[in-house]
């Protein structure tokens, strides 16, 4: 791990004690009387969603000791909560309904783009809190971009099946490419109803600007592990 590096997940990369303090210091950064309380998962780049309904249900959940709720995206209303997601070249996105409360943090990999793990959030927040797609407030974190993130025919296909007509590829070699997830991410969103003008995008690439942050494609073979970024969305307690 990089010298300094504020690594906020990857148990089996790091040590507990080196992540449970980098997160104690990340949460100081929102202040708050009594505290925040963080909901997480462990991500396997699917689409399924965590309902976190209070400050009780919320927890990391992501060891192995039992604790373990395997996902993708975390939606909540609580107060106090902040949904949590990790990443280090894959998509954080985070939703919130500013007339409902409700909120979401989504990892979105190219498979949970497939998935549309995003939309999966979304129709979540909707069902359980009434969300209206036109009220929502979407960020889009630093991940991959489409100047470096390269994948081959199997990915290529099945994007251009899933997004068809859609320009999301920069050839880069034979039967290779480099694909714009965020702009995937985007468009899906804005087919579900999201004004476009609502949508904000961080124009940072994770493998360009690992001075910055963690980069799973780029630092794995130097260093022999890779430390995880973690986005976050909540509501204060009043």
């Amino acid at each position: 791990m990089p010298r300094n590096a504020l690594n906020l997940a990857g148990f089996n990369e790091d040590t507990a004690e080196n992540i449970l303090e980098n997160r104690r210091r990340f949460l100081k950064l929102f202040p708050s009387d009594s505290g925040w309380k963080l909901a997480g998962c462990w991500q396997v780049h699917g689409a399924d969603v965590r309902l976190v309904n209070n400050l009780v249900e919320a927890k990391p959940a992501e060891d192995a000791r039992g604790d373990t709720v395997y996902c993708d995206a975390i939606v909540s209303n609580a107060r106090g909560v902040l949904a949590g997601v990790k990443t280090a070249d894959c998509v954080p996105i985070l939703i919130g309904d500013p007339q409902t409360g409700a909120f979401a943090a989504v990892h979105a990999g190219w498979r949970g783009t497939l998935a549309e793990v995003a939309l999966k959030a979304l129709q979540r927040m909707t069902t359980e809190y009434k969300t209206k797609s036109q009220d929502v407030r979407v960020a889009i974190g630093p991940a991959a971009g489409a100047c470096c993130y390269e994948v081959g025919t199997d990915v290529i296909d099945a994007f251009k099946s899933s997004f068809p007509g859609q320009d999301l590829f920069t050839e880069t070699r034979t039967e290779h490419a480099c694909i714009d997830l965020l702009k995937a991410n985007r468009s899906q969103l804005i087919s579900a109803g999201v004004d476009a003008d609502k949508i904000n995008v961080a124009p940072l690439c994770t493998m360009c600007r690992t001075d910055l942050f963690f980069s799973y494609r780029r630092e794995k073979n130097v260093h022999g592990k890779v430390g995880r970024l973690m986005s976050v969305i909540g509501r204060q307690e009043v």
